[in-house]
């Protein structure tokens, strides 16, 4: 996704279309390419399930319903403001609004004082002050869903002693050949009722550790102790990890029936094939659709599926690799209400921020090969990522200065010293006087591309930057066709010296 995102963005362009471009990306890009976009001096079309990217980089927004495109002046928030104050007219909306307030007051009243059931009560307290708001989506969404009240609640739900995570050999390895290791040496509890948000850069190892807490992986080293009657709900990044695309809906239930069957985790689930029909259904999945292959669906549809499976299996610990990846925005918003409503533990990996906000109650930061407590919020995490981004920009900047610089002066000591040595007779003293044009060209080249490399590195403008590219590869594109003419110069003194 970031290599099809350089190939637009380098495009010089007055009009850029960007189609759902935050799909894959990490936080620590998304934070990039909001910077970047701002930036942008064309015009801009983008379509995106991200509310807070929206907030970002749009002026105006364009609604699509009922086969008309309305036009909304602000940004995707301003728009919801105003789309609310429409949908508070209808009864509907407005009725499903207050059982749904009613419902969640009745919780919080209940539950507020009781120790062990305040963090639950903190998150629907969240969800209440932003129902207002979310109404009106939910009313548009295709389904609505709330994960099952679990059969029972371990505290701690497990305990990591020591671990390390990473991955095995590849089976052709040779014997004795050393697992990867990404993150090291973590010993940290997951107690019930926790809300643990997951942050880190790309490839710091998130998905490593939630596919461990989740037995696809083995700890490489270390121990996971889990509480008695864990039960485990895992939404992978790749949903094909989890499904099977030549398997059909009813298929991927029945053979989950079987398999929690065979391990004795059946907790007072039906179980009936037309039971699974009837809650399949309630996922949107009805008529032919229980009986279609699921590698033809869409990847909203295969999130549905994943989600639904989830659900049915009353987990008690939720690990969600991000899980809006397919997602419109109205069931981003019913994820967010079911995990809110949920009381169980939540960890959560995602890139969608509002989501994290409105789940997360603190935040673990895997980076450098380890797992330490983030303290702060998501807008200290964003400082935190620029100011990154711009220690990196500056340590590749003094890096290309200071090879520049060596390069400068190894390609001075050699001129120098090609100047001294004495013209030899006839026939080099032609090819050698040519070989020290091509080499003095050959610098002066190398030392321009050093420099437009420096450039590029501090993120110029749009036009400066498609510029100085294709500058850049002008050089590199001449510094090769020197280099063959520099080799067979050399090849020719050398035989005619011979």
């Amino acid at each position: 996704m970031r290599l099809q995102l350089a190939r637009a963005l380098m495009c010089p362009s007055d009009l850029l279309l960007l189609d759902e471009p935050t799909n894959h990306l990490d936080l620590d890009a998304l934070v990039w390419l909001e910077a970047w976009l701002k930036k942008y001096e064309g015009t801009m079309i983008v379509i995106s399930h991200d509310r807070e990217f929206l907030d970002a980089v749009t002026n105006v927004t364009l609604h699509i319903d009922a086969a008309k495109l309305v036009r909304y002046g602000g940004n995707y928030s301003k728009f919801e403001d105003m789309r609310a104050e429409q949908m508070e007219l209808q009864q509907n909306a407005f009725a499903k609004q207050q059982d749904k307030i009613a419902h969640l007051q009745k919780f919080i009243a209940r539950f507020k004082a009781k120790a062990s059931k305040a963090k639950q009560a903190q998150s629907r307290v969240k969800a209440l002050d932003r129902m207002e708001k979310i109404a009106p989506l939910l009313s548009e969404a295709d389904f609505t869903f709330e994960f099952k009240e679990p059969a029972n609640l371990p505290n701690p739900m497990l305990s990591m002693t020591g671990v390390s995570f990473g991955y095995p050999p590849p089976e052709d390895a040779p014997e004795g050949t050393a697992p990867t290791v990404i993150v090291r040496n973590v010993s940290k509890s997951v107690l019930a009722g926790q809300r643990i948000g997951i942050l880190g850069a790309n490839g710091q190892g998130k998905s490593t550790v939630v596919k461990t807490v989740a037995r696809d992986l083995a700890a490489i080293e270390g121990e996971i102790t889990e509480g008695k009657g864990l039960n485990i709900g895992y939404f992978a990044q790749q949903e094909l990890d989890v499904l099977r695309p030549d398997e059909t809906p009813l298929e991927h239930m029945i053979r989950l029936v079987k398999t929690l069957t065979a391990q004795g985790k059946i907790i007072g689930q039906a179980t009936r094939e037309q039971d699974l029909r009837s809650f399949l259904g309630t996922f949107n999945f009805s008529g032919d659709m229980v009986k279609q292959a699921v590698g033809s669906m869409s990847g909203g549809e295969k999130a549905r599926l994943v989600l639904c499976m989830i659900v049915w299996q009353r987990p008690n610990l939720l690990l969600l690799d991000e899980p809006t990846n397919h997602l419109d925005l109205a069931t981003r918003e019913a994820l967010a209400m079911a995990l809110n409503e949920f009381e169980g533990t939540v960890m959560l990996v995602s890139h969608d921020r509002a989501l994290l906000r409105s789940v997360c109650d603190e935040f673990w930061m895997v980076s450098r090969g380890g797992v330490e407590p983030f303290d702060g919020d998501l807008d200290d995490y964003q400082r935190y990522l620029l100011d990154e981004a711009k220690r990196q920009r500056e340590a590749i900047r003094e890096a290309s200065s200071a090879a520049a610089k060596a390069e400068r002066k190894a390609q001075a000591e050699a001129l120098a010293a090609a100047a001294k040595v004495k013209a030899k007779p006839a026939p080099t003293g032609s090819l050698r006087r040519k070989l020290q044009e091509v080499e003095a060209r050959m610098a002066t080249l190398q030392a321009e591309g050093i420099d437009l490399e420096r450039h590029l590195c501090q993120s110029p403008p749009p036009a400066d930057f498609a510029n100085q590219g294709k500058r850049l590869k002008a050089v590199n594109e001449e510094l090769q066709g020197l280099e063959e003419q520099w080799l067979e110069l050399s090849q020719q003194i050398e035989s005619a010296t011979a």
